[in-house]
């Protein structure tokens, strides 16, 4: 019986049971909830059972084993399956197929080593722990063993040597996102006829094994976002099927090397955010490929870029920014017709842009900003009609901006800001530039200033001699300038010096020094029109520098409450001892006195442009906010965001940060729609002897997030933004806010949504975000993506903080997920 891929829906009958005989049953990828009935496990003749992709609920019976003695295949992927996985699984000994991945399983994985005819074993997203690894052990008796999937659990621990001893047959080994330490064992060069090496997310430490060299039939090596350190074997190079190589996000030194390009098959390498060094080996342009994409950004690669480069004739990606190079921008990189981004940002690149560029055609993202380049800005990027976005801000570029093509077009963002000798022939350019037919009459201002500065002068000093003279002879009395409205502008343009002071980050980042006067000018003297948000311990006002012309937010204190104080220290002690990409850290701060004498202390953050969370998860209650909605894939990225500064501050930050105080509001989006946590004035450092707040007021928060835990008086934890982190994930999937008036006595969004989960989640849903989708994949995205999700959000808001996982796990979920949704949805709006 094979209804597979249909949509149906309701429970499992328990009258198939009385088929008699039954062989194969396949009702995987359907629309099924509930518990499948017991009668169905005892239907010893079957040999293929599938049930994957539902939304089945309950455990998988202990007898399994047993009850169904010729299984050969048993497929319960991606469901609601808790509990256990049956040991009685190692008696199935016709077993050939496991797949148990994306549930809610937990507890040891079991010894399946007795299952001689076993070819794949499926676990990945679930729960699991690896005790001993005795599970890895066994499977070396598993000689037809093809795909191990392991990833997404909570194996933890360091590799034993025994998985040199798998079968050599394996082609698959998946461990990523869980929580391996130690080092990767040399014995994995065993396994000579893996293709795809997975281990990324871990906390594999010391240096990549010379032996994976060994994996001659390797096509996926994906260890990314680990300690990994040491140099990049060269022996990489000799596996020439190697097709992509992710390395990004470890602490690898050394230099490239050359012979990388020996793996002719390579059409994607990421070797961002190390501490690599040296220059781009030319060899690496000869033979690979690389269509989908070249990353070694982050890095300290000094040198010209090689000509060689413009042999990528496929590439589509190419980010060589936030290096040391030098020399001119190589024009070979013109005769990259399939090129879609260009970064090479934030190096020392001097010269003109290249004429060749011309030939760009595909070309949607150009970034050049933050070098030393000079010349005009092409006339022809104006006729590039994919161009999205154009940087080329802080270059020493000069002379008339193009007017037409695509610079009149409002969808084109264009950067030029720090470019000093830009200007603009067209008076209707929305460029913030001054008109190139300025110059004559500048000059002859300047030269009118020049006579009249020097009169002004003289004279202005002559009558104060003569009013001070007047005043020494009492032949008059000065007025009470403080009755004269002038007072608050002579204040404004006469500003003693003050004290900056400037807190340092750990990281040894210079800060640059801003006065009161500054934020007076940026923020047209604090005026309520430039005021973005208030709470009590301060206020938030848009301005922007007079040195620069990128937009400021700055949080300016409320010193007249006692709060406020302690809410200013804990945002800089944050600023010295955090450092991440989904963090909204200070780019200065200002700590001096006002006008009266008063204490006065303001942070100045950069104005994230896509606002608040908050506003677009609830525009409607924003006036003038026009409507904004969130995409399935946004919401997956920046929920995944989040996550990742949670894990960050609870985990990798000493002594543990607690933020206590995370809702939309506090979740800013850049321009990229990259989500950042702000706002740690509530924030806790969980310092050995913290002492229990007396008070709700004391933990901060707000309700409808504060964990419940906080008003019985318990002590603060990371549970606690873990519990708003699952109810900001439910409100991020149905768009209500946890104080909705539909939200009384004991109902509240988690009692609301769990009455719902999983058969009626449809019905409670955001409706926006799934009239942003695509219809026909709806019904597979509720199985795949939004189910997993809600049950995320409800495991994280659970009364009981033990009930809760913790951030690290959530954060490994989630990553799961945002990768799944990725691949399977190419063209979304996810951002990767």
């Amino acid at each position: 019986m094979l209804l597979g891929q249909n949509k149906l829906t309701g429970s499992v009958p328990e009258s198939l049971r009385h088929i008699s005989r039954l062989l194969d049953l396949d009702l995987s990828f359907n629309s099924l909830s509930g518990y499948v009935p017991l009668p169905l496990y005892n239907m010893s003749s079957l040999r293929y059972f599938s049930l994957g992709s539902n939304a089945l609920a309950g455990q998988v019976p202990s007898d399994i084993g047993y009850s169904l003695p010729n299984l050969q295949v048993l497929i319960m992927q991606n469901n609601n399956l808790a509990g256990l996985i049956p040991t009685s699984l190692e008696n199935a000994s016709s077993l050939q197929v496991l797949d148990l991945s994306n549930n809610s399983l937990h507890g040891r994985v079991p010894s399946l080593g007795s299952l001689a005819k076993l070819r794949q074993v499926l676990l990945g997203r679930n729960q699991l722990e690896a005790y001993d690894w005795q599970f890895l052990a066994s499977l070396t008796n598993c000689t037809q063993l093809t795909k191990l999937s392991l990833e997404g659990n909570m194996l933890n621990g360091s590799l034993p040597g025994s998985i040199s001893n798998l079968s050599t047959g394996l082609q698959s080994l998946l461990l990523g996102s869980n929580r391996i330490s130690g080092s990767i064992p040399v014995e994995i060069g065993n396994l000579v006829n893996l293709t795809m090496l997975s281990m990324e997310n871990n906390l594999l430490s010391g240096g990549i094994p010379a032996t994976v060299g060994k994996l001659r039939n390797l096509f996926i090596l994906n260890l990314p976002k680990n300690k990994l350190s040491g140099q990049i074997p060269s022996s990489i190079g000799n596996i020439s099927q190697l097709g992509k190589l992710f390395l990004d996000d470890n602490d690898l030194s050394g230099s490239i090397p050359g012979s990388l390009g020996g793996c002719l098959g390579l059409v994607q390498l990421n070797l961002s955010y190390n501490s690599l060094d040296g220059f781009l080996p030319k060899e690496l342009f000869t033979g690979p490929s690389l269509s989908f994409g070249l990353d070694v950004s982050r890095n300290n690669l000094t040198g010209e870029i090689p000509e060689e480069i413009g042999r990528l004739v496929n590439v589509v990606l190419l980010n060589v920014s936030n290096n040391l190079f030098y020399g001119v921008i190589p024009s070979a990189l013109g005769g990259l017709s399939a090129l879609s981004s260009l970064r090479m940002e934030s190096n020392k690149l001097q010269g003109p842009i290249p004429a060749s560029f011309e030939m760009l055609l595909s070309i949607q993202d150009i970034n050049l900003s933050r070098n030393e380049l000079h010349g005009n800005v092409p006339e022809f990027l104006e006729r590039r009609t994919m161009l999205e976005k154009l940087d080329l801000s802080y270059n020493n570029l000069e002379g008339p901006v193009p007017t037409g093509g695509r610079f009149l077009n409002s969808s084109l963002d264009v950067i030029l800001n720090g470019n000093k000798g830009l200007c603009s022939s067209s008076r209707s350019s929305k460029l913030a530039l001054p008109n190139c037919d300025g110059a004559p009459e500048t000059k002859n201002h300047a030269l009118l200033l020049l006579v009249l500065i020097p009169l002004v002068a003289i004279t202005s000093v002559l009558l104060l001699w003569f009013l001070v003279t007047l005043w020494k002879e009492r032949v008059f009395e000065f007025p009470q300038w403080k009755d004269f409205a002038i007072t608050k502008f002579l204040c404004f343009i006469a500003q003693p010096k003050r004290s900056e002071v400037q807190t340092l980050p750990r990281n040894c980042e210079t800060l640059k020094k801003v006065s009161y006067s500054d934020i007076l000018r940026a923020t047209n003297c604090l005026s309520s029109v430039h005021a973005i948000s208030s709470t009590r311990t301060g206020s938030v006002y848009v301005g922007r520098f007079m040195y620069d012309r990128s937009l400021v937010a700055v949080k300016v204190f409320n010193l007249n409450e006692a709060a406020a104080y302690q809410s200013y220290f804990t945002e800089c002690e944050v600023l010295r001892s955090t450092r991440h990409r989904n963090l909204m850290r200070p780019v200065t701060l200002c700590s001096t006195v006002d006008t009266g004498n008063h204490d006065f202390k303001a942070l100045i953050f950069k104005f994230m442009v896509n606002g608040s969370l908050e506003r677009w998860l609830h525009c409607e209650y924003y006036s003038g906010m026009p409507e904004r909605v969130l995409s399935l894939g946004q919401r997956i990225c920046i929920a995944a965001d989040v996550a990742s500064a949670l894990d960050y501050i609870h985990n990798q930050v000493t002594p543990p940060l607690v933020h206590c105080d995370l809702k939309p509001s506090n979740i800013l989006l850049d321009n990229d729609m990259t989500a950042r946590l702000g706002d740690f004035g509530s924030a806790k450092f969980l310092f050995p002897g913290l002492i229990i707040p007396k008070s709700l007021v004391e933990v901060g928060g707000t309700i409808g997030y504060m964990a419940p835990e906080y008003g019985m008086g318990s002590e603060i934890t990371t549970g606690g933004d873990v519990h708003s982190f699952g109810v900001l994930l439910l409100e991020m999937l149905t768009g209500k806010q946890p104080t909705d008036d539909l939200f009384v006595d004991d109902l509240s969004l988690h009692s609301f949504t769990h009455s719902m989960f999983p058969d009626r989640l449809a019905e409670i849903i955001d409706p926006h975000m799934m009239r942003e989708e695509s219809q026909p994949g709806t019904e597979v995205w509720m199985q795949s993506y939004i189910i997993p999700l809600v049950a995320l959000g409800l495991s994280c808001s659970m009364k009981s903080p033990k009930e809760r996982p913790g951030m690290r796990d959530v954060c490994a979920k989630l990553s799961a997920i945002k990768e799944d949704f990725t691949k399977s949805h190419t063209g979304s709006q996810l951002a990767v």
